[in-house]
């Protein structure tokens, strides 16, 4: 595949066929992802998809009393709208960025037609569609086996491979919506993570200290999540399993 596929550093961008992606290239507009920002809301039609590039967007259900749990993350490995793909253009979830980045913008009806061009695009989105679904399905068996410092270790694993950077924002409010604990949880999951000199963590950032430490203590659904992924969508462009066929 050329450089100017591997460019874009997004997963799917990166596995379309190139004629395809010649198709979507001049609607791809570059955005800057900050903190909380809304890319779409619940209930309201979808006007974009966004391809994450080293930002990370959560996808968050919120209670008729107000109360709000995160159902799923997406990163560079995915999109942002996955209605659209299906050919809906309302989710019941609303979508906010978690760890500010950047990334592309692309318009949800160009992403349509173009699906109902290529069956090769409409192919790679379902599987990503099913690898994402799976990754929902492994978090809430997560969240009743297992307990919160193996759950952060995973979450931390997850929005490491995203940032590919070993210092990034993430606070203790989307912290526990990830893992569905209270803020107390988390600040005693991430005090123990850095006695143990794992992670250093204040006001809100992250720094990733030592990976395979983190590692040896999440639980093995990371390691589930990302084999489906790998198995669905092919080795990441750049991985050791990928320069190694």
């Amino acid at each position: 595949m050329d450089g100017s596929v591997q460019s874009y550093r997004n997963r799917l961008l990166e596995l379309l066929d190139p004629k395809d992606l010649d198709r979507l290239r001049p609607h791809l507009k570059p955005t800057t992802f900050d903190y909380r920002q809304s890319l779409y809301e619940a209930n309201s039609p979808i006007p974009s998809v966004y391809f994450p590039i080293d930002g990370v967007a959560s996808l968050v259900n919120t209670m008729a009393n107000g109360s709000a749990a995160e159902v799923g993350t997406i990163g560079n490995e995915g999109i942002v709208g996955l209605p659209v793909i299906f050919g809906d253009r309302l989710a019941p979830t609303s979508a906010y960025i978690q760890v500010p980045g950047s990334g592309l913008r692309l318009q949800a009806d160009v992403l349509s037609s173009e699906i109902d061009r290529s069956s090769t695009m409409r192919r790679i989105m379902l599987h990503y569609a099913h690898a994402f679904f799976n990754q929902v399905a492994q978090s809430a068996a997560c969240n009743h086996f297992h307990s919160v410092e193996q759950r952060c270790c995973r979450w931390l694993l997850m929005t490491h491979d995203r940032v590919q950077s070993e210092r990034f924002l993430l606070t203790q409010e989307f912290l526990g919506m990830m893992l569905a604990v209270r803020r107390t949880s988390v600040t005693a999951a991430a005090s123990m993570l850095k006695r143990r000199k794992l992670i250093e963590y204040r006001r809100g950032q992250v720094t990733i200290l030592n990976r395979t430490g983190i590692e040896k203590c999440a639980c093995e659904c990371y390691a589930v999540s990302k084999q489906e992924f790998d198995r669905l969508l092919g080795y990441p462009l750049g991985s050791q399993r990928d320069l190694s066929r």
